[in-house]
């Protein structure tokens, strides 16, 4: 059961963040989905999806990247959207001094050259605490953890957000914020 919950967690993090369209699924402006479209839309795509394990990969994972609405008739994913047709509306918040990028060493020269960009995604994601973001960091290869000057950034006018799942995002981060 744990694999299938891990699989079903990667193919909503894929169609919920990325492509919804790949299997005929239309999100709405903050990224909602209707459940019954997407157990229907996955199942012609040959992904079979049931409720059941649509909550349990909602209540089990740990990073909390999916939100159900409030009657439980919908889901999205709470960031990390590459998408155009979402758009999450989020009131900037007062980030803490300091917050933490991981990433892998091989992109360290990229990074002290163009500074930390979303790339394909709506916004750099950044973290709280060191620990997640070595835990990040160790995907892509030999971590390092970045620490950005956040409230010096949010003082010259960059925005910053806190996702439900307590990710903080922004906008790209010049180099000058970034100390390695």
């Amino acid at each position: 059961m744990r694999r299938r919950l891990t699989d079903t967690s990667r193919y909503l993090s894929y169609v919920l963040r990325h492509a919804p369209g790949a299997i005929g699924l239309t999100l709405d402006r903050e990224g909602w989905a209707d459940i019954d479209d997407l157990i229907t839309s996955a199942h012609k795509a040959g992904h079979p999806l049931d409720v059941r394990v649509i909550r349990a990969v909602v209540d089990g994972n740990e990073k909390q990247r999916f939100a159900l609405s409030s009657d439980g008739r919908r889901i999205r994913a709470v960031q990390g959207h590459s998408t155009d047709t979402v758009g999450i509306q989020r009131e900037p918040v007062l980030p803490p001094e300091w917050l933490f990028h991981g990433t892998a060493t091989r992109f360290l020269e990229a990074i002290r050259a163009e500074g930390l960009r979303p790339g394909m995604r709506h916004h750099v994601h950044l973290s709280e605490d060191i620990a997640t973001a070595a835990q990040v960091g160790q995907r892509h290869g030999t971590p390092v953890v970045l620490t950005i000057e956040s409230r010096r950034m949010h003082q010259q006018g960059h925005e910053f957000y806190l996702a439900d799942n307590g990710v903080w995002l922004t906008g790209p981060v010049p180099s000058v914020f970034i100390l390695t």
